[in-house]
């Protein structure tokens, strides 16, 4: 498969991304667009996984959260759970698992071809201080080790002003419930 952009994707991308990057300024304060050019210009592979997160209907962006305001990272700013990535078990244990009404795939395995990380729980919770998300879907997060070994995954939403951590079987999946990703840059 091929990883990387032909020069007019890339530009193609980089405009989008600059105008969502103009557009919500409030997501990254005192940072300037020409910053995140250079690092992605000093990063180019990631110009694909930035794409497949485009591509997926995340519209990733920059996000300053708390303890990162030295990294450029983009997350999948989608109000809701990104559409091309819903309808997933958690990983490729639980796909396995599923002996009938198997998933396409799994979220774990989707963010690691895609080469982006799902959220954890405090990213996740801090994504939702900058704005809301996921007020009628809900996101895979990534599961602690304890919780996987017994069966479990655990997933978030926005509901009632408030964002809530659940868990579920991890082979379940369901229509409104994608991935939510980031990518380091």
């Amino acid at each position: 498969m091929k990883k990387e952009l032909s020069t007019q994707e890339a530009e193609e991308l980089l405009s989008v991304l600059k105008g969502r990057f103009k557009n919500n300024m409030h997501r990254h304060e005192n940072l300037i667009w020409e910053a995140v050019l250079e690092k992605l210009n000093s990063y180019k592979t990631k110009l694909y996984a930035l794409n497949e997160m485009e591509k997926t209907g995340g519209e990733p962006d920059v996000v300053i959260l708390p303890n990162d305001s030295k990294t450029i990272i983009f997350y999948d700013c989608s109000k809701e759970s990104p559409k091309g990535r819903r309808s997933l078990c958690y990983d490729s244990e639980a796909l396995k698992s599923r002996k009938k009404y198997k998933p396409k795939d799994s979220a774990i395995n989707m963010a690691n071809t895609i080469g982006v990380e799902i959220l954890t729980n405090s990213q996740y919770i801090a994504l939702q201080k900058v704005e809301s998300f996921d007020a009628k879907s809900s996101s895979w997060l990534k599961t602690p080790d304890n919780i996987r070994s017994l069966g479990g995954a655990i997933f978030g939403d926005f509901r009632y002003d408030t964002v809530f951590l659940y868990h579920n079987g991890a082979e379940s999946y369901y229509a409104a419930r994608g991935f939510r990703a980031s990518l380091k840059i």
